[in-house]
């Protein structure tokens, strides 16, 4: 048999680096960076952007345009970047009242079935109260500081994060809880090595909810607080009574960049502390 007489199909089989070729940007470019990636919101923000125009022209009393939100943030910055840090200040403290609080009562309640028993039912009381019915009560109760705004910013908070933990402690397959009775574990081991790890998805949920609510939360407090005088909620509030609706609708774009700043923080951290975690063996 000639070289001519061979099988055509060997000789014409492309070479692997052929048929996988990408272009080398491609191949090099963070995940974060493809089109594929930041296209889709690109595109959902413009035209966002552009109903938003459209529905300004026509109802301006509804929606002020967008190069008037732009012209009252570029022209006093720090009136809202000093409103903005006094309201993230109380989003966090409220939050971190409300993390410790509802961790350490998940972890009893997990624990001891009679708790949960007793605690959960006043637990969804609290969440379902009209929390702006109260506020001017805690201002009664605790004066015009800020105690009231984080009282608030706390009790919104509590709930979610109480729930995750509490279903994430106590989401341990029963195998693995077996396994470590055999081997004697005590209750603070299977606390610490089986039950938290376990949590710890439940809990970054909880937070990703917590971490723009408590933004919604400190809001709240200071609109609803009698003799809150700094934050956001306080600047929308007077200008609101002002009808001045780009000065509204600036101070609502600041809550959303810190919220979304937020849950983008929460996010990597997530990333970061799941590694081992399937939901994020891909890297995702």
């Amino acid at each position: 048999m000639t070289a001519l007489d061979a099988p055509t199909g060997l000789a014409e089989t492309p070479a692997p680096s052929a048929r996988i070729a990408e272009p080398p940007a491609a191949r090099t470019l963070p995940a974060s960076l493809r089109p594929s990636r930041w296209l889709p919101i690109v595109l959902m923000i413009l035209t966002l952007a552009a109903l938003w125009q459209i529905t300004a022209q026509g109802m301006p009393y509804l929606l002020p345009p967008l190069q008037a939100i732009a012209e009252t943030l570029i022209g006093n910055p720090a009136y809202y970047l000093e409103n903005a840090w006094i309201t993230l200040q109380e989003a966090l403290i409220g939050l971190a009242i409300a993390f410790v609080g509802s961790s350490i009562l998940a972890v009893a309640i997990s624990e001891v079935a009679v708790l949960r028993r007793a605690i959960m039912p006043i637990a969804v009381v609290l969440n379902v109260t009209p929390l702006v019915a109260i506020a001017p009560a805690l201002v009664v109760a605790f004066g015009f500081g800020p105690e009231p705004k984080l009282i608030v910013t706390a009790i919104i908070c509590f709930f979610p994060i109480l729930i995750n933990v509490s279903v994430g402690l106590r989401s341990v397959p029963t195998a693995v809880l077996q396994f470590y009775k055999t081997i004697h574990a005590s209750r603070a081991e299977m606390l610490w090595h089986v039950r938290v790890p376990s949590a710890l998805p439940y809990l970054f949920a909880a937070l990703k909810i917590v971490f723009p609510l408590s933004i919604v939360g400190a809001v709240v407090a200071e609109m609803f607080a009698p003799g809150a005088s700094e934050g956001l909620g306080t600047a929308i509030g007077l200008a609101s009574s002002n009808n001045k609706l780009p000065v509204i609708y600036a101070s609502i774009f600041m809550l959303a960049l810190m919220g979304a700043a937020l849950l983008g923080l929460i996010t990597a951290v997530e990333r970061r502390a799941l590694r081992w975690h399937e939901t994020h063996a891909d890297g995702a």
